[in-house]
């Protein structure tokens, strides 16, 4: 079976690209596995200094792959597993001595936009749409969201993102604090590159430094926040109401 997240590691950066291009990267119990174990081998790499994450195809990530949504809720034991990995990816992003630059084109809903949460730098290309879907479907965020969102765009905006899904363009995700830049989609991975390239020649321990003590503030709310996310996405994922929301959104 073919990997879905594909790993090369030149001078000292690491591309970890989500290849599921047919489904728009959406997510499913193999990508999930896969960029796990990506995050894992390039972690243990020493001279690897920065990752860049991007995905393939038409778009960063779209989000749960809803027609592996039965699976996913089969049971709250197997649910359980899904969410676990899920939150594992945040983890290692904000864990890792690595500077991880999010450079995100076309979708990054659900779950891609909370990856993108947990990279320390983001770009974001022009073509770049965006929205969490979660409880329109009778599910919750996780990788940390319902901390990290607040910290970024402020409580109230945080709640109107979350309750409404409303999509957001790359332009107005700048404004709300959740990219550092905004590049035309040609640029998106030269100028990854080229910040990758200046973050990958700062002194190694000053870069991780730099990355550990900024997140420190926040570790422990993020980390109270993705178990209680955990117990509320399992309920929403064998919830029979979540399921038939699902199949109507399959539907049309």
């Amino acid at each position: 079976m073919a990997a879905t997240v594909r790993l090369t590691i030149e001078r000292g950066i690491a591309h970890i690209e989500l290849n599921r291009p047919q489904r728009l990267n959406a997510i499913n119990h193999k990508l999930l596995r896969d960029f796990i174990t990506a995050l894992e081998q390039v972690q243990a790499d020493r001279d690897v200094a920065v990752i860049i994450l991007h995905g393939a195809g038409r778009a960063f990530c779209a989000g749960d792959d809803l027609k592996d949504f039965g699976a996913q809720a089969e049971s709250e034991e197997q649910a359980r597993a899904f969410i676990d990995d899920l939150q594992a990816i945040t983890q290692l992003l904000l864990n890792g001595d690595q500077i991880v630059i999010g450079a995100a084109h076309g979708w990054a809903v659900g779950g891609g936009l909370e990856w993108l949460l947990g990279c320390d730098l983001v770009l974001l290309a022009d073509d770049t749409r965006a929205f969490f879907p979660e409880i329109e479907l009778g599910l919750f965020v996780t990788g940390g969201a319902s901390s990290l969102l607040p910290a970024r765009v402020g409580l109230h905006k945080a709640k109107e993102m979350l309750l409404l899904a409303e999509r957001f363009d790359a332009e107005a995700l700048h404004a709300l604090g959740l990219a550092n830049r905004v590049v035309p989609v040609e640029d998106l991975l030269p100028r990854a590159e080229e910040i990758a390239q200046r973050v990958a020649s700062l002194p190694a321990t000053a870069r991780r430094n730099a990355k550990h003590l900024l997140n420190h503030a926040f570790r422990a709310s993020v980390d109270e926040a993705m178990a209680q996310e955990s117990e509320a996405t399992v309920a929403g994922l064998v919830d029979p109401a979540s399921r038939a929301r699902v199949r109507d959104r399959l539907t049309r």
